[in-house]
């Protein structure tokens, strides 16, 4: 079965390292060490992804096709030769949307069941609330 005919939903949920791999991958093809300096620095360092869960969740991407491996390095003249890159695929982005969707439909729950509210929890702002 293609990737295009694939149902996104069908590889929910995702892992919270996969899904941090895929949003440093959105707008940025990234080698391995800087999918993890990129996600602790996104979440000012609450989030850290050591080597081998970074590496597992990798494999994983690359066997469901959500990300894919780049045949040459973006600036051989300035990387180490032995330096892996990676890159979203089209499939791997329809995912993130897709996990996107299930976590706000359960931030949504979480609302309706005012567990913010009681407990005195308010929402903080995200950088794209913040760029509106």
């Amino acid at each position: 079965m293609g990737a295009n005919t694939r149902d996104p939903e069908a590889l929910l949920p995702l892992t919270l390292a996969e899904f941090h791999i895929l949003v440093s991958l959105v707008d940025h093809e990234r080698h391995g060490y800087g999918i993890m300096l990129e996600i602790a620095e996104r979440t000012h360092e609450k989030m850290r992804i050591g080597p081998a869960t970074l590496y597992r969740a990798i494999k994983r991407l690359l066997d469901t096709s959500l990300i894919e491996e780049l045949s040459e390095r973006p600036d051989p003249d300035f990387d180490d030769e032995r330096r892996r890159y990676y890159r979203l695929t089209d499939f791997g982005r329809q995912v993130a949307r897709a996990e996107v969707d299930r976590l706000m439909e359960l931030i949504d729950y979480a609302k309706a069941k005012n567990l913010m509210r009681d407990l005195d929890i308010t929402p903080r702002s995200s950088p794209a609330k913040a760029r509106r």
